[in-house]
């Protein structure tokens, strides 16, 4: 069976999940706060937790665990295979 390679926004992988990112889809702000992180494109990027609904977003990027806000979280985009 072949995976399916996928493109979403990190709020929508589930715990655990992890995949490469693709694009920061955000302002240029957006991209250096996030670069200064270590959140670049073509990294590996596992989410560890988030909030039900619109609370903070855990990922781990290398050996580094970062807590970002949702809406930070959500312009990070990423490939993932299913």
């Amino acid at each position: 069976m072949e995976s399916e390679k996928a493109l979403l926004p990190v709020t929508q992988l589930k715990e655990g999940e992890s995949g490469t990112i693709w694009e920061i889809a955000g302002g240029l702000n957006a991209v250096r706060r996030l670069e200064a992180l270590g959140i670049r494109q073509g990294k590996s990027l596992k989410k560890l937790g988030g909030m039900y609904l619109r609370g903070p977003v855990v990922v781990q990027v290398g050996h580094t665990k970062i807590s970002i806000g949702h809406g930070m979280a959500s312009k990070i985009v990423v490939e993932v295979r299913r």
